[in-house]
């Protein structure tokens, strides 16, 4: 929240806000959304310093921007996402999505912290100080997810508590070690406790009845991984703020767009969780969320309400989310409400300008050595064929759960192989953090990949270095030009790199600009669209195969996992 005013300042304040001096900026002639009633009425915003002070009457401003033809709308909040998954790291996140309207993130860097534990959490917390936006750091909880993974770090509530009351700190991140909350297990009963009088953050797929019960009473407030409008409605029914998503893998929009009413809208937030620099460039941040939503039928008022509003309230940020007098002044100007075209947005009482980007401090990068996996080769993803044949994880476009499948392996010369032409290709995980150094094998089927390989040391939660392919040789390929990178994506093709991405910063995020990105992005999926997938997003698909807490089926450095059972199958 802000700091307290002096009396001088907020004598300052009433002087502007009565119109009896100059306010600091004015945005004059603008319609104004009203999100109590939907209606817009023409008027002035004045600002004085960082919040609104006066709006719907006339104004005198030092500077005076003409909103002629504009609607103004609250900022845009994103109500829980990872930066890391944008592939850059906070400050280009500020950069590529504040100028289309997301003026605050709620974030949980569980991605960086799982790589480099303290010095990850630390270097977001330096990140926030500086940022246009108002960044909220949410302290990573499940560092690592389960016991069924390595990773590169360890979190304990000890750890948490020094960070607890950090001014950009709200409470702790999602908790996503539901098995763990519901047996009582003491290292989950000690965070939940530590952090019981803040808020809580959930993940909870398909989770009902008793044991959702049990996971809202331990403190639990809100949940990303609603995927059904069903499921939606027994949670909002037991008091829990559903998060409703829209990122580049996970899309549940569709899914829930029925539910985003005058009656919900104030129980419903918006998100994105994971969504890359070529889907906002292509089609937007929050921005697209909304257009999508009132796309969907959804009214324009309901869907401006749970972009802002609503998530302020639920957060508990008090001082923002409506475009009124005492407000923090991050105000969206839209050329057109129902399409949500952005025209300019103001963030902290001032214009976004390429200017005001340039003028913040630098933060300097870490975990530029973060992949410490040695070259590996064909023989390291050798799978014999002995025993019964391991079930095969089938994907879900669109959506991050998976399915178990038993459909059978093709064999050759005694060990179990790729069948690219029945869309069955062989996956590995393998632990890059220096660690066991262990390696776990598989099936996947949904990539329709038809050749090569495809590698990416991006593997939630933990990180390790995933890779499909067609071929041992072309899987090892790829893994070792990751390594050559010091993290980030490959594609190979008969042992020819076809395209990849460089992600320096802890395996995870590019040090160069986001636009850099977005083209990278645009060479790798064409790359392996020209090998065969069809799928928009092929690699962050990948990414979360590995993330033994999204039903049902999933594969980590220790081997399949069977979500359901919470073992290793």
């Amino acid at each position: 929240m802000r700091d307290p005013l002096s009396v001088s300042r907020l004598a300052d304040i009433i002087d502007q806000a009565r119109g009896s001096a100059p306010a600091d900026l004015v945005v004059k002639s603008v319609g104004i959304l009203d999100l109590t009633s939907g209606e817009i009425v023409t008027g002035d915003i004045a600002i004085a310093g960082d919040r609104i002070v006066g709006t719907h009457e006339t104004y005198r401003g030092a500077t005076e921007i003409d909103g002629s033809g504009l609607v103004a709308v609250p900022g845009f909040i994103d109500s829980h996402v990872h930066c890391e998954s944008t592939l850059v790291p906070p400050l280009e996140f500020d950069r590529c999505v504040v100028p289309r309207g997301t003026t605050t993130a709620i974030c949980d860097p569980h991605e960086i912290c799982n790589v480099l534990g303290v010095e990850g959490l630390k270097f977001f917390l330096a990140c926030a100080e500086v940022t246009v936006m108002d960044l909220r750091v949410q302290l990573s909880s499940c560092v690592p997810a389960t016991h069924l993974e390595s990773s590169g770090a360890r979190l304990e509530a000890e750890d948490l508590l020094p960070f607890k009351h950090h001014p950009h700190v709200l409470g702790l991140a999602e908790f996503m070690n539901v098995p763990g909350v519901l047996a009582k297990d003491p290292g989950v009963l000690r965070k939940l406790a530590a952090f019981s009088d803040v808020s809580i953050d959930g993940h909870s797929p398909l989770l009902s009845s008793y044991d959702l019960n049990a996971y809202i009473a331990a403190g639990v407030r809100n949940c990303h991984e609603t995927t059904s409008a069903r499921e939606a409605r027994e949670k909002l029914a037991k008091g829990m703020q559903i998060l409703v998503r829209e990122g580049t893998v996970s899309k549940d929009l569709a899914a829930l767009a029925e539910l985003i009413t005058a009656d919900r809208a104030p129980f419903l937030a918006l998100c994105t969780d994971d969504r890359n620099p070529l889907d906002i460039a292509e089609e937007g941040h929050l921005d697209h969320v909304i257009r999508a939503a009132i796309a969907r039928g959804v009214r324009p008022l309901d869907a401006y309400r749970a972009a802002s509003w609503s998530a302020a309230r639920h957060f508990g940020l008090f001082d923002r989310g409506l475009v009124a007098p005492g407000q923090r002044a991050d105000i969206v100007l839209l050329e057109d409400l129902a399409t949500c075209r952005v025209h300019s947005v103001i963030c902290r009482g001032a214009p976004v300008t390429p200017d005001r980007f340039r003028a913040r401090p630098d933060v300097p990068l870490v975990g530029l050595d973060s992949v410490k996996l040695r070259p590996v080769s064909a023989a390291n993803f050798r799978v014999p064929a002995t025993g019964a044949a391991p079930p095969v994880i089938g994907i879900r476009p669109g959506q991050i759960l998976t399915d178990r499948l038993a459909v059978a392996i093709a064999e050759r010369d005694g060990e179990r192989v790729a069948d690219p032409a029945r869309d069955v290709l062989k996956i590995a995980v393998l632990e890059r953090h220096g660690g066991s150094g262990g390696v776990g094998r598989g099936f996947v089927k949904g990539f329709g990949i038809a050749r090569g390989a495809i590698a990416s040391s991006i593997g939630h939660d933990s990180h390790n270095v995933c890779v499909i392919g067609c071929n041992d040789a072309d899987m090892a390929a790829a893994v070792n030009r990751l390594i050559e990178l010091r993290g980030g994506f490959a594609a190979v093709v008969d042992g020819t790199v076809t395209a990849e991405l460089a992600l320096p910063v802890a395996g995870l995020m590019s040090d160069r600009p986001f636009e850099d990105v977005e083209q990278g992005l645009r060479r790798l999926r064409a790359a392996v669209a020209a090998m065969g997938t069809p799928l928009h997003e092929p690699f962050l698909q990948m990414a979360f195969l590995a993330l033994p807490v999204i039903p049902h089926l999933r594969i980590t450095d220790r081997g399949l996992v069977d979500v359901d059972r919470f073992a290793l199958v």
